[in-house]
């Protein structure tokens, strides 16, 4: 059985016309790369070079070499999951399909059929990040269920009574989804949901409650309890799948909200609102523990040529690329942020001087040696960058502490960080007094790095 998948979808249908809608829909919505193929030959061709790089097949039913539905069969045989499309609907052919464990069967009648495939396939390629419990007494029907989630690309989890569920809760906090049973012993679907609900609220964790009983009251038990939504055992599996699908589209949705509000629309990394909320927490937590917090601030050098020279779509990128490679540097603990224009502070918690000083040079040789495509170029930045370890009355008095050092790692000649002391912040001209990590500051000023 596969463990593995790569990054395309493979589209097949032998309409041109709707396999050119199908591919613009999959990139623009889904953001994935498609290869296509119009009959069974061409997809036996496709497959047979390379299967793992696909994690998705979008098939049409009726080829003019497979007129049955054979193209299905094959892909499945490579282990390669289907999403059905056809012409036609009719309850005979619907069976025959779900019987093959297809991921789902769509009606190609309109253009909104189009946009919920794409949709599908961007909901399986998120599928892979994603951790599902299942919560079922009964060993068959947790794999039942556990199968059905596998064939969508879920991480799937399982639990066989709520305490054991609350215990793998605790054991992997980033699961997204729990599909629980009603009746289970030691502590049931309610119990379950209740626990659960008081640690994660509805907009960050979805619950699917399942029960075969004939009580009319238990769906509106179970959701005043917190449950996200219910299902009647046995279901429809189409049924389940749109529900599974829908609850986790909304948990998504809601932390993309709750995201964009913190941060930067442009790098990722968090705002400067969110910077010094998150900040003045580490801040207090620092002083309560009596413990270090460092600030950094850098920033990136001579940006503005980057920008008068290969204009701003250019800038941003680089923006982009020196935000990733900061973030990727730095530990868990460690928060960053875009404080404005080309400027990034960084706070450190718990981090000593001599770690502070390694860490400033590794992101500053890691800027130095990243490459920034831009057309057929390939561009290159460095940073300058102030830091302060030095207790401060307030964060921004911390921070500013470290933008006088910036100040004079520019005035130093830039691509180098520049460490405060303990003396007076300012003085004329940047620090009264500090200590440098890159090249050294008694040689004359370095060239400007390339752009």
């Amino acid at each position: 059985m596969r463990t593995t998948y790569g990054e395309k979808v493979l589209l097949v249908d032998d309409s041109k016309a709707i396999t050119r809608l199908l591919r613009d829909r999959c990139e623009v919505v889904a953001g994935v790369e498609t290869e296509t193929a119009g009959s069974l030959a061409e997809v036996m061709a496709s497959i047979e070079s390379d299967p793992d790089r696909f994690f998705l097949a979008v098939v049409d039913l009726n080829l003019p070499d497979a007129p049955d539905g054979e193209v299905v069969d094959y892909v499945l045989a490579h282990e390669i999951p289907v999403v059905v499309l056809t012409g036609h609907y009719d309850d005979a052919t619907r069976e025959r399909m779900l019987a093959k464990n297809v991921v789902d069967y769509l009606v190609k009648a309109s253009v909104h059929e189009i946009e919920h495939a794409a949709h599908l396939v961007r909901r399986i390629r998120r599928n892979r990040e994603v951790q599902v419990l299942v919560v079922d007494d009964s060993r068959a029907y947790r794999q039942y269920i556990g199968e059905l989630l596998s064939l969508q690309h879920l991480r799937v989890l399982y639990a066989e009574n709520g305490r054991e569920a609350l215990a793998v809760m605790d054991r992997e906090p980033g699961i997204s989804l729990v599909v629980t049973d009603y009746n289970m012993p030691e502590l049931d679907g309610l119990g379950l949901i209740t626990a659960l609900r008081q640690r994660r609220g509805r907009d960050d964790l979805a619950i699917i409650g399942v029960s075969d009983t004939n009580q009319p009251s238990l769906p509106a038990r179970l959701l005043k309890t917190g449950a996200n939504d219910f299902i009647t055992k046995p279901f429809l599996v189409e049924e389940f799948y749109c529900r599974v699908t829908q609850n986790l589209d909304l948990v998504e949705q809601i932390r993309a909200i709750r995201e964009s509000a913190v941060r930067d629309y442009l790098t990722g990394l968090y705002n400067r609102r969110h910077l010094f909320e998150a900040g003045e927490a580490l801040y207090s937590q620092a002083r309560r523990g009596h413990t270090s917090l460092a600030a950094v601030m850098l920033d990136i050098d001579h940006f503005k040529r980057v920008n008068d020279t290969y204009g701003h779509l250019a800038g941003d990128r680089v923006l982009k690329e020196i935000a990733g490679v900061l973030a990727k540097g730095l530990r868990r603990a460690d928060l960053i942020g875009r404080y404005g224009g080309e400027e990034f502070c960084i706070l450190l918690p718990g981090i000593e001087r001599d770690a502070l000083l390694a860490k400033l040079e590794s992101l500053r040789d890691r800027v130095a040696r990243t490459p920034i495509a831009h057309g057929a170029e390939q561009l290159s930045v460095t940073i300058s960058m102030g830091a302060n370890l030095e207790p401060a009355e307030t964060l921004q008095a911390l921070i500013d502490r470290a933008d006088a050092a910036l100040y004079q790692a520019k005035e130093g000649g830039r691509n180098r960080a520049v460490m405060a002391d303990d003396l007076p912040a300012v003085a004329s001209g940047g620090l009264n007094s500090a200590t440098s990590a890159g090249p050294p500051t008694g040689a004359a000023p370095a060239p400007p790095p390339p752009v």
